[in-house]
């Protein structure tokens, strides 16, 4: 079985460059969203890297009710179909019930099942059956190999174009662990494996109304991921973490990715 999932005419998988999915954990605005996939564009294009820009219009798991979300359904994927459009890249985001499904998809390239409701039936199913590329997000709660059920859920209505994202297992109170050995146990499904190298070091709760998160070890743990073997990398980044609307404290912010992304590249490369 070929390990290779599409995005239109971009291709990851086995033996595959390494893929980037990469922007800010929710969309803040026009402004904002539009620079950081400007930049993560303009860095991917220069050393080779097929780019997907994520940034969610409605980040609905969040700890806090005080916790901001994003502007919505309606706006955001306004704000998403622009910057594809305009910069021709293509744009994934989460979706966390059946019913946007059918919206979501006339403008997403990629539609994303969030870690927590990974093991949804029906939005798993109603995902599947738009006929775009699915990203799947393991749960915190489920082994590896669990995930296997999950992808079978999904190709049961046809879909054919799926990926896989580690990131991370609960690992006591508000701390999370990886274990890379999910890397080539997922990849034993047939689907592309990404790995989710900031949501990896986040701390959920960890700050009381909100996730903290250590920053500082993403890199190294996208190294660790890469030469494990995972087809493409996922990382949330903003060009001022701090000042970030969410996510910020295991958020990359430029000069960081800019130095990681030759690192993962040479590693892929020598893997190939």
């Amino acid at each position: 079985m070929s390990r290779i999932a599409r995005v239109g005419q971009l291709e990851a998988g086995e033996n595959l460059p390494l893929v980037l999915i990469a922007g800010p954990c929710v969309i803040e605005d026009y402004p904002v969203s539009h620079a950081i996939a400007t930049f993560l564009k303009d860095l991917t294009t220069r050393h080779g890297i097929p780019f997907i820009f994520k940034a969610s219009y409605d980040k609905a798991n969040r700890t806090s009710i005080n916790s901001y979300r994003g502007p919505g359904k309606k706006e955001g994927l306004a704000i998403l179909k622009s910057i594809r459009d305009e910069l021709d890249v293509p744009v994934i985001s989460d979706v966390h019930s059946p019913y946007e499904v059918a919206e979501a998809a006339e403008v997403l390239d990629v539609i994303q099942i969030p870690a927590f409701l990974c093991r949804q039936t029906d939005l798993v199913l109603e995902a599947a059956r738009s006929g775009k590329t699915l990203n799947i997000k393991k749960g915190q709660f489920l082994a590896p190999w669990d995930m296997a059920n999950i992808v079978k859920k999904a190709q049961s209505v046809g879909s054919k174009d799926i990926f896989l994202t580690e990131r991370g297992a609960s690992f006591g109170y508000n701390n999370l662990v990886v274990d890379f050995r999910g890397v080539p146990i997922m990849q034993q499904t047939g689907c592309p494996v990404i790995f989710d190298a900031t949501h990896s070091v986040q701390l959920p709760g960890g700050q009381g109304e909100s996730s903290g998160g250590q920053r500082e070890y993403a890199p190294v743990l996208a190294r660790a991921a890469v030469a494990a073997g995972a087809d493409g990398v996922f990382l949330e980044v903003h060009e001022n973490p701090d000042k970030a609307l969410c996510d910020g404290p295991n958020s990359l912010n430029f000069p960081m990715i800019e130095a990681l992304l030759p690192q993962l590249k040479a590693i892929r490369n020598l893997l190939s």
